[in-house]
């Protein structure tokens, strides 16, 4: 995420883009509201204090007014709203990354913490962002992981504000709010949500508008389950995949929220509504990676991870077994052509481009009409925080390349 807060302010300044940032000699001050504060958040706040002179040479200033997460909003006391110094978001970083809530920063007199009664948008959040509309203009930045915050972007899409998602659930809720929010398109970047932060969503949108037909999508677009398939074709057992995945964070807390492929799924309707397709999360087929009876509603984490998983061993090994016999590998990817949306475990060719899937990287075809050259193919390692918000969001993608990206921890 190098350019990932200067992207930002490309936002403000969709026609000029970054000839206003180098030929301007002012300072643009950019309102930034993140909601949520987790890994993301935390990698997001990280970022914007080591690349401070390198905005100020680019003539822009990332001023962070509020920083919410699920219990409480922080935002500094005066009025208008200050902005939060420097040292106020290193102890926000610090106080999240020792997993307390936002709540707990009461030692810092100069703060203003509301905490939040079960509704984001009753805490006086959507008057802080009016004034900032007001004034320098603003950014919402959704690092989140769930629905709650869907009314309030509703709104900011109302004010015209700019909104940056790492969250997918917005792009995958009902159609209408979908319409809304995309239907300002320079005022939305989305590239985060799919492909762990590679510009996949930039090239589809260009070669539609450049005529292109697409034709078929394939992706391999979950780390996670990418690196438990690389762990079956090494001829590890599931369970032993999972726990260690597990251990090293590489899943959610519960990793039945990763085997029962909805993350893909999410992904896979972005990019079908990214086509044009006018579908929902239902219409999406998805392959569960394991029983109904071992759900979250009939069995613990615990229990699952104990003794459902070892259930699972022999089943998993089996159709690796029958996957090689045929001189195939186990991928679980998602497939997008003639109206289909589905995600599964799929037998691939060796010579098919998601073979090479290994260890935790996303690779996504994109198959066109117009050209007979291979498909156009997007890897990307994805276990680091610093890489889930796309540098790519709201900057712009720089012609028809083929990407091969390897992300590190601590890059």
């Amino acid at each position: 995420t190098l350019f990932v807060n200067l992207s930002l302010s490309f936002a403000l300044h969709p026609v000029t883009g970054m000839s206003h940032l180098h030929n301007s000699k002012s300072t643009k001050e950019i309102s930034v509201v993140l909601l949520g504060c987790g890994g993301v958040g935390q990698q997001l706040l990280s970022h914007i204090l080591n690349t401070r002179k390198l905005h100020a040479a680019q003539g822009v200033r990332i001023a962070v007014r509020a920083v919410c997460d699920s219990k409480a909003i922080v935002i500094g006391r005066g009025v208008p709203v200050p902005e939060l110094d420097d040292t106020t978001l290193t102890a926000i970083r610090s106080v999240k990354a020792s997993h307390f809530p936002l709540s707990s920063l009461t030692s810092l007199d100069e703060l203003e913490i509301r905490v939040l009664d079960g509704d984001i948008e009753n805490c006086g959040l959507l008057s802080l962002i009016e004034s900032f509309s007001r004034s320098t203009g603003f950014v919402v930045v959704d690092c989140t992981a769930n629905e709650d915050v869907v009314g309030l972007l509703s709104k900011v899409a109302d004010m015209c504000g700019c909104i940056v998602l790492a969250n997918k659930k917005p792009l995958t809720c009902s159609m209408e709010f979908y319409d809304k929010i995309t239907l300002r398109k320079r005022h939305l970047r989305c590239e985060s949500t799919v492909g762990a932060g590679l510009p996949v969503i930039t090239a589809l949108t260009r070669f539609l508008a450049s005529g292109d037909s697409i034709l078929r999508i394939v992706g391999a677009l979950s780390g996670t389950l990418g690196y438990v398939m690389s762990g079956l074709q090494e001829g590890k057992s599931l369970s032993s995949i999972v726990q260690l995945a597990k251990c090293l964070g590489y899943t959610e807390p519960d990793p039945r929220d990763d085997l029962s492929g909805m993350d893909v799924a999410r992904k896979a309707l972005i990019l079908a509504r990214c086509l044009g397709w006018r579908v929902n999360l239902n219409d999406v087929e998805v392959e569960c990676l394991f029983p109904s009876e071992m759900g979250p509603a009939k069995m613990s984490m615990e229990q699952f991870m104990s003794e459902g998983l070892p259930a699972l061993d022999v089943v998993m090994s089996n159709r690796v077994a029958s996957a090689a016999s045929n001189g195939c590998v186990l991928r679980y990817v998602a497939i997008i052509e003639e109206g289909r949306c589905h995600v599964c475990l799929q037998h691939l060719k060796i010579y098919i481009y998601v073979y090479s899937l290994t260890f935790q990287y996303d690779i996504v075809g994109l198959k066109r009409e117009q050209t007979q050259i291979p498909p156009l193919s997007y890897f990307s390692y994805f276990i680091c925080h610093c890489i889930i918000l796309s540098p790519f969001d709201l900057f712009p993608c720089f012609g028809n390349v083929i990407f091969h990206n390897a992300f590190h921890q601590g890059c």
